[in-house]
């Protein structure tokens, strides 16, 4: 196991929240049915949450979360952080606790760190695959409602970048907009004075003609959507350090590496949210001595 990146942490209230509401999603009306009928209520366990698959990992506080919420009193001993690699077989987790709480909570803990863990893995393996060039590796707002501050945690974890959170904390400015708009003169033109001057504008352009018409203009970033690898050298020849170059559109990891040799800055990337799988994660438990 080689652990790459420093801790990282979310707001303990945040996840206990979002922990809270699956919890009492699982448990319904009348808890877990099943454990309460054959599990003694004073039974203590040792659960040992192990990585069935390499990868890294991300969701540990949701995993503690959950089992904290049912028995106060558990203890979950691990030596790793978020943003931790680990091999198959690996020990992730091991918790002490009331064994229904084990049992009751499990669900949930391995779906928020599988779900997670799973994220990380698939964002870990897109920036090694661009490592040694200047670009980064970036999340969409293709996201699952209700997760998007969770997912875009883990892409943090696997060592890449979150691109805005939502439509408030940043301009994008995409053919749509100038459709409606008009032209992308207008467009860009009404955004600036629409926003303060703390609000970066990016504009999403697909030939370089209008990369060049955007470049006119005083904005912060350019987004490069689904151009063929000799196009985009050409736009960040272009741009020359002007503003940021961002490459987007189907890019995979038989991709990445090519767009990035063109020397783009940042390169989004759809599929780390909406197409990762969950890293295969387990629970197993053994009866604690008296």
């Amino acid at each position: 196991m080689t652990v790459e990146q420093p801790k990282l942490m979310l707001p303990d209230f945040v996840v206990a929240r979002a922990v809270e509401e699956a919890l009492s999603e699982d448990l319904g009306r009348a808890g877990d049915i099943t454990t309460d009928a054959i599990v003694p209520a004073g039974l203590q366990a040792t659960g040992y949450v192990n990585a069935r698959q390499a990868g890294t990992i991300a969701g540990l506080q949701f995993c503690k979360t959950a089992f904290r919420l049912l028995d106060p009193d558990a203890r979950f001993e691990t030596e790793l952080h978020d943003g931790s690699t680990i091999d198959a077989g690996g020990a992730v987790a091991k918790v002490h606790s009331n064994a229904r709480t084990l049992l009751s909570a499990e669900r949930v803990a391995l779906n928020f760190l599988g779900h997670l863990s799973g994220i990380a893995t698939l964002t870990r393996t897109y920036v090694d695959a661009v490592r040694g060039t200047k670009a980064h590796i970036c999340c969409t707002r293709k996201t699952l409602p209700g997760l998007r501050q969770f997912q875009k945690y883990a892409i943090r974890a696997g060592g890449g970048m979150n691109h805005r959170f939502g439509l408030d904390d940043a301009v994008l400015i995409k053919d749509n907009h100038i459709a409606l708009a008009g032209s992308l003169d207008d467009a860009i033109e009404r955004a600036r004075n629409h926003t303060g001057h703390m609000v970066k504008i990016e504009v999403e352009v697909d030939t370089l003609e209008q990369l060049e018409q955007a470049l006119a203009h005083p904005i912060d970033a350019i987004l490069l959507d689904n151009m063929p690898i000799t196009t985009l050298e050409q736009a960040v020849q272009l741009i020359d350090g002007r503003v940021i170059a961002e490459a987007s559109g189907g890019v995979t990891l038989d991709t990445v590496r090519a767009i990035a040799e063109t020397g783009v800055d940042l390169i989004s990337v759809g599929a780390l949210t909406h197409s990762s799988t969950a890293l295969d994660i387990g629970l197993d438990l053994a009866v604690s001595a008296p």
